[in-house]
C-alpha cells in the first residue's frame, strides 16, 4: 500500500530541511497570531459592548500587518542562514504598517477610563500585538542592534501616544512593561529557533566535509608513498644516465655498466610501485572495522559490530570484505542521515557473509549526478572476481542493507 504523497514528500527531505521547515512554519504561526488575537479581542468585546465607529476597518490593517510579517519572517530566516542580504526594505515597510496600525488603533477611541467597557481595551491590545510581532520578526531579519533600536522606537511612539491622549501613567507603564516582556520572550524564542536551524545546517556541512577530508587524507597518503618510492630512484636514474652520457661521449666502456645499473634501478622501481599499489588495494578487515566505527561515531552514528567465526578467514577474504566495510561506511556518511549502523560478519558453510545495515535513508532517494553510485558497482565487480556476490536492498522503511557473500577459498586478485 503506497503512502500518501505528503508523507512521501516529507520523508524525501533531509533532516536539516525538516528542521528548517519546522522553524519556518513556527515563525509563520507567530505572524498569524497577531491578527487572530486581535480578532478574538474584538469579537469578545463585541458580544457585550458597542465597538467604536470605524474600528472594524482597522482589521484590514491587522491582516496586512500579519501578511507583511510573514514575508519578513521568510526573507529574514533566509538572511539569518546566509542565503540573502538582510531585508531592510521589508522591515521598514512592515514597521511603517505596524506602527501606523498601532497609532490608528489608539486614535480610534478615547482614552481608556477605569470604568470603561471591554471594547475600549481592544485598541490597546491591537497596538501591543502589532509592536510585539514586528519586534519578533525583526529579531531574525535584522542585526541585533538595529532590531533593538527599531523595537524601542516603535514602543516609545506608542507609549508617548498613550500619554498624550491622557491615559493614566500607571496603566501606560504597565502596558509598556508587558509589551517589553512579551516581545523579549517572543524574540528570544524565535532567534533561538533560527539559530538551531543554522547549527543543524552547519553540522550537516561538517559531516560532508568530514567524508571529503577522509578521501583527501587517503589520497595524500598514497601520493606520499609514491613520492618516497619514486623520488629517490628517479634522482638516481637521472644521475647515472647523465654519467653514462658523459662516459659514452668519451667512448669509455664503463658507460654500458652505468646503463645496466639504470635498467636495474628502473626495474626495482617498477617492483616497488607494484608493492605500494598492492598495499593500497589490500586492506585489513579488523582495521577497517575499527576505522569505520570511529568515523561513524564521530558523526554521531551509533555503530555496532558483531563478529562470529572470523578468526580463520584467509587474508585475501579479509581484504575483499575490508573494501566492503570501507565503501559501506562511506555510503552511510554521504547518502543517509543515519542514527545507527551495524556491521555483522559470520561464517556459514564455508562462506563469509558480511551485512551492513543502517537507518536514515530517505523514502525518495535524492537525484544523483552522473557517475555517482559507482561504489557498489565496483564492489560487485571486485566480489565477482573472487566468486562472491553483493546485494543491496531496503529491509524496511527508511533502512538500507548491503550483504556481501564471499567463499572462504577466494581466488587471488589479479587487479
Amino acid at each position: 500500500m503506497s503512502r500518501p504523497r505528503p508523507i512521501r514528500r516529507w520523508q524525501a527531505v533531509s533532516k536539516p530541511q525538516r528542521i528548517e521547515l519546522y522553524v519556518r512554519w513556527s515563525l509563520y504561526l507567530v505572524a498569524v497570531a497577531q491578527p487572530l488575537l486581535a480578532l478574538g479581542s474584538v469579537a469578545a468585546a463585541a458580544e457585550r459592548d458597542e465597538l467604536p465607529v470605524g474600528f472594524r476597518l482597522l482589521l484590514l490593517g491587522v491582516l496586512a500587518s500579519g501578511a507583511l510579517n510573514i514575508v519578513m519572517f521568510r526573507t529574514g530566516l533566509a538572511a539569518y542562514l546566509g542565503r540573502r542580504p538582510h531585508p531592510y526594505g521589508w522591515a521598514a515597510l512592515s514597521a511603517a504598517v505596524s506602527g501606523g496600525l498601532a497609532v490608528a488603533a489608539l486614535l480610534a477611541t478615547p482614552p481608556v477610563a477605569p470604568d470603561a467597557p471591554a471594547a475600549a481595551a481592544a485598541p490597546g491590545v491591537m497596538a501591543t500585538m502589532a509592536v510585539t510581532c514586528w519586534i519578533t520578526a525583526a529579531s531574525i531579519a535584522l542585526p541585533t542592534r538595529r532590531a533593538l533600536l527599531g523595537g524601542l522606537a516603535l514602543l516609545a511612539a506608542v507609549t508617548v501616544l498613550h500619554l498624550v491622549r491622557g491615559a493614566h501613567p500607571g496603566a501606560v507603564i504597565g502596558i509598556a512593561l508587558g509589551t517589553v516582556i512579551g516581545a523579549t520572550i517572543a524574540a528570544a524564542t524565535a532567534r533561538c529557533s533560527a539559530w538551531m536551524a543554522r547549527v543543524v545546517w552547519e553540522l550537516d556541512g561538517a559531516r560532508e566535509a568530514q567524508a571529503r577530508l577522509a578521501v583527501a587524507e587517503e589520497r595524500l597518503r598514497f601520493s606520499r608513498d609514491l613520492h618516497d618510492v619514486l623520488g629517490r630512484n628517479l634522482a638516481t636514474i637521472a644521475l647515472k644516465s647523465e654519467l653514462a652520457v658523459q662516459l659514452a661521449r668519451r667512448q669509455r666502456p664503463e658507460a654500458v655498466d652505468q646503463m645496466t645499473e639504470v635498467q636495474r634501478i628502473a626495474q626495482d622501481s617498477q617492483r616497488e610501485v607494484r608493492e605500494v599499489v598492492r598495499g593500497y588495494r589490500t586492506v585489513e578487515l579488523h582495521t577497517e572495522l575499527i576505522g569505520a566505527a570511529s568515523v561513524l561515531r564521530a558523526a554521531n552514528v551509533d555503530c555496532r559490530t558483531e563478529l562470529t567465526g572470523t578468526d580463520a578467514l584467509p587474508a585475501e577474504t579479509q581484504s575483499v570484505l575490508g573494501w566492503v566495510v570501507r565503501e559501506a561506511a562511506t555510503n552511510v556518511l554521504r547518502h543517509s542521515e543515519a542514527a545507527n549502523c551495524s556491521f555483522r560478519l559470520r561464517v556459514s558453510g564455508g562462506t563469509a557473509v558480511l551485512e551492513v545495515e543502517n537507518d536514515g535513508v530517505p523514502a525518495v532517494p535524492p537525484s544523483r549526478t552522473e557517475g555517482a553510485g559507482s561504489g557498489l558497482r565496483g564492489l560487485r565487480e571486485r566480489l565477482a572476481a573472487h566468486g562472491g556476490t553483493l546485494t543491496a536492498a531496503g529491509p524496511g522503511p527508511g533502512r538500507f542493507r548491503v550483504t556481501a557473500e564471499l567463499p572462504m577459498a577466494a581466488r587471488e586478485s589479479v587487479a
